[in-house]
């Protein structure tokens, strides 16, 4: 059985207090610090940009794992691994020469992921599939935390999991939006790898007992 990682969404944090909350982090069974980078643009939302990404880096004490809903991304790919990031993941849907953009970021010396919107079909990976090492499936529209779960990403998963196995590739499948105690271990059953949750954590009483309680639902 697949160890499914825990990646709580700083984007649902308190911002009135960040340090403390990635601190929680820090100390929680979660595997990685999960940033949501949003630019207006490409989604109708501003979230944060590299003074707080720098200021999450100083103190995060596990790996960032960067989720760009930007236009454009190429223009910050090395400012991002400059800022320590692990993982970095762009969107299809925003990138006109995608195999290029993941070269650069490999290049970089991180870690490459795309992401798919709720409409868009996982087959469109099949020629890039090998070079990836995360495909992240939203599971709701990009641009807001405390959205619903689209039922759909249960079939889009497995789809996935197929094309991966096909191309004998190793991307992880990670699932962002509307993750909950409800869903996760039907997601980790369907063959997600990483576990993205906002809302669910850090609007919980025990945060680090939600992460605990998430990572116990989908590794028992």
């Amino acid at each position: 059985m697949n160890q499914v990682k825990i990646a709580p969404s700083l984007l649902a944090a308190d911002f009135g207090n960040l340090q403390k909350d990635i601190e929680m982090v820090n100390h929680s069974e979660a595997a990685w610090h999960h940033l949501d980078i949003m630019d207006g643009l490409f989604v109708p939302n501003i979230s944060y940009g590299m003074p707080v990404v720098k200021a999450i880096a100083k103190f995060a004490k596990k790996p960032l794992d960067a989720h760009l809903m930007i236009v454009d991304p190429d223009r910050y790919i090395q400012t991002f691994a400059d800022l320590g990031v692990y993982m970095l993941t762009v969107h299809y849907e925003a990138c006109t020469h995608l195999h290029r953009t993941i070269q650069a970021i490999k290049s970089s010396g991180m870690k490459a992921g795309v992401a798919l919107n709720p409409h868009t079909n996982v087959e469109l990976l099949k020629n890039i599939i090998g070079d990836l090492d995360l495909v992240l499936i939203m599971s709701v529209n990009p641009g807001f935390g405390g959205q619903s779960f689209i039922p759909n990403t249960y079939d889009k998963i497995r789809t996935l999991k197929q094309l991966i196995k096909e191309h004998k590739a190793t991307a992880l499948i990670e699932v962002d939006g509307g993750v909950s105690m409800e869903n996760a271990a039907k997601l980790m059953n369907a063959g997600a790898d990483v576990l993205v949750a906002g809302s669910s954590v850090f609007k919980s009483k025990n945060p680090s007992g939600t992460i605990a309680e998430l990572a116990r639902a989908t590794n028992a």
